[in-house]
């Protein structure tokens, strides 16, 4: 029996979004951007929640794993890409779902990210490069399939419905 749950799991700026809009119009799926579940669930933009703390808004994201986890219909859901950041989140949807990690090159990411809308990169690009390097080992070791965003958006989103249908 397939899985109705796909989590997109990558860097701020990696395409999770635009990718998995796409591909659950195409596949026939629900989408769910994870920020802006966090945002109905909380009451709060993320941005005032991440102003309260950092710790703060990973523990509505926390919440949002495990009720996102435990839906029924077909559903893409673009997580923050903080995600990996608490296994815990990993571990609601390892077994039931397809965790897809969205590879992007951090050149391109820094080329065309705004920092101005997101609260971790407040700081400019540099962060990038720093968030890159403290978690992308976790995207590789927590997703079950790689698809790197380097070509035509396309491309990308042809690959992942590649994984959804054939995935068992």
């Amino acid at each position: 029996m397939k899985k109705n749950i796909i989590l997109l799991i990558g860097m701020p700026g990696s395409g999770k979004t635009t990718i998995g809009k796409e591909v659950a119009k195409k596949i026939n799926y629900n989408f769910c951007d994870m920020d802006d579940y966090i945002e109905r669930i909380s009451k709060s933009t993320v941005k005032e929640l991440f102003n309260k703390s950092e710790e703060f808004f990973r523990d509505y994201e926390s919440r949002a794993c495990i009720e996102l986890s435990n839906v029924k219909e077909k559903i893409i859901i673009s997580s923050g890409g903080g995600v990996i950041k608490r296994k815990e989140n990993i571990n609601c949807f390892k077994n039931k779902g397809i965790i897809i990690f969205i590879d992007r090159p951090i050149e391109n990411i820094v080329k065309d990210v705004n920092t101005d809308t997101r609260p971790l990169l407040k700081d400019g690009k540099t962060k990038l490069y720093n968030l890159y390097t403290e978690r992308y080992n976790l995207y590789n070791d927590y997703c079950q399939y790689k698809i790197t965003n380097d070509k035509d958006i396309e491309n990308t989103i042809s690959k992942v419905i590649d994984i959804i249908e054939s995935d068992k």
